[in-house]
């Protein structure tokens, strides 16, 4: 327990377009005075973090830990939630997960797992260069559609399986219905 780094904070839920969530200095800064020592940096979020960049320089990822540290702010690790995710997305998530991906692999997800492999394997190595010895993820979901609903389903979506199955079954139930059988659920 004596390597535990906290309080600290999980950027991606604040990270947004306006000051101070929309820059690596402003953000570190803001994390300092609301009393956090640590961060988690959400390593797709490019208004805060250059991946590529950090997997291939070391300079960069010194200027990175630079601005923290003068904010009075320690990185954490990097974060690939949202890359890990798309490792293994169910069939069923194809359209949602595609969302988390690059646009250029959207649709294709042979595609979106292979930038996901690589986007996981990109920040390990920005996490070695950042001097990071641990990494956050998700593994992927290929069962969560039968556990968890994540991510959450879209407004109406319950309701129009619902309507699709009456239209489907309408006229099943009618003939049932006409020949004097019950069908059991």
């Amino acid at each position: 327990m004596k390597t535990i780094k906290g309080p600290a904070l999980f950027l991606a839920q604040f990270a947004g377009d306006e000051a101070p969530f929309n820059s690596w200095h402003d953000i570190t800064k803001w994390a300092s005075d609301c009393g956090y020592v640590g961060v988690q940096v959400p390593s797709w979020d490019g208004r805060l973090f250059d991946l590529e960049k950090a997997a291939t320089s070391q300079g960069y990822c010194d200027e990175f830990i630079g601005i923290a540290t003068a904010n009075g702010i320690q990185v954490t690790e990097l974060s690939t939630h949202l890359q890990g995710q798309l490792v293994a997305v169910h069939p069923a998530y194809d359209e949602a997960f595609d969302a988390f991906a690059a646009a250029e692999v959207r649709g294709n997800p042979k595609a979106r797992q292979e930038w996901a492999v690589q986007q996981v394997k990109l920040a390990l190595t920005a996490s070695r260069n950042l001097g990071l010895t641990a990494q956050a993820a998700f593994s992927g979901a290929l069962a969560w559609p039968f556990l968890y609903p994540w991510p959450q389903r879209p407004a109406g979506l319950v309701e129009t399986a619902f309507d699709e199955l009456a239209t489907r079954w309408r006229p099943i139930l009618d003939h049932a219905d006409d020949m004097g059988v019950d069908i059991c659920f």
